[in-house]
């Protein structure tokens, strides 16, 4: 079961904790990859620890230019295209009446609008195919919104809303477009919380601890498997009961 053997995805993100994991669990269940970010060095170093069938494709997300050809350009290398993992995002927090208009549009920009970019591009190859799959990372705070967090929070609920309406366009070729909700999990981004911040957020986790990396790589590849067919338009919610 959860086995992807030849099939070929870009995973955006790559180079970060959760992208690093998401690459093991996908490259262990068979699939061929393009693994993308925007640390070149970073992610050659992720290559190296696999044999073969993964590729490194830097990306500036940033740069439309680069986004828009990002898609067949992985293609290229894999001779092929089957799926997508957008898991690249940024945050870029402060209080509302404190949030210039910069740290809004570049977190809009990196989260959401390269999101966009990337899942139409994918599109284009996959209903050539009349198969495919999609898997946008998400957050929980796209759901339940959070102070200080006004940008990530509008940019990862877009994501969800986006998916679920390009999963109604694309349902009929047997494409599935999916996103993945985590809770706190253990990344940079949660280091530099302070113990106390953390105690906090832990207080109200009814597993009474952070997620890990590789807990959401196991969502996405069953997302990304066979056995995942029928479910389309979905968010899965991986964050230990913390929003129910």
């Amino acid at each position: 079961m959860f086995r992807l053997e030849g099939r070929k995805f870009l995973v955006t993100g790559a180079s970060g904790g959760i992208g690093q994991a998401i690459v093991k669990v996908m490259y262990k269940a068979g699939a061929i990859l393009c693994i993308s970010g925007t640390k070149k060095e970073t992610l050659e170093e992720v290559a190296k620890q696999y044999e073969k069938n993964i590729h490194v494709l830097p990306c500036d997300l940033l740069n439309y230019e680069e986004v828009n050809q990002l898609v067949n350009r992985a293609s290229e290398l894999m001779e092929g295209f089957d799926g997508l993992v957008c898991n690249a995002g940024i945050t870029q927090d402060s209080l509302l009446l404190r949030m210039t208009d910069e740290a809004w549009q570049k977190v809009i920009d990196i989260n959401l609008n390269s999101t966009f970019k990337l899942n139409r591009e994918a599109c284009k190859k996959l209903i050539k195919n009349n198969w495919g799959k999609i898997i946008n990372i998400s957050s929980i705070i796209g759901l339940t919104g959070n102070a200080g967090q006004v940008n990530y929070a509008a940019s990862k609920g877009g994501i969800i809303a986006m998916s679920k309406s390009i999963a109604k366009e694309v349902a009929s070729r047997n494409i599935t477009v999916n996103c993945i909700a985590p809770g706190f999990i253990e990344t940079k981004m949660t280091e530099v919380l302070t113990e106390e911040q953390k105690r906090k957020i832990l207080d109200n986790v009814p597993m009474k601890r952070m997620g890990t990396g590789e807990e959401i790589a196991a969502g996405v590849l069953f997302l990304a498997s066979d056995e995942a067919k029928y479910i389309t338009g979905h968010v899965l919610n991986i964050n230990g009961g913390l929003f129910m």
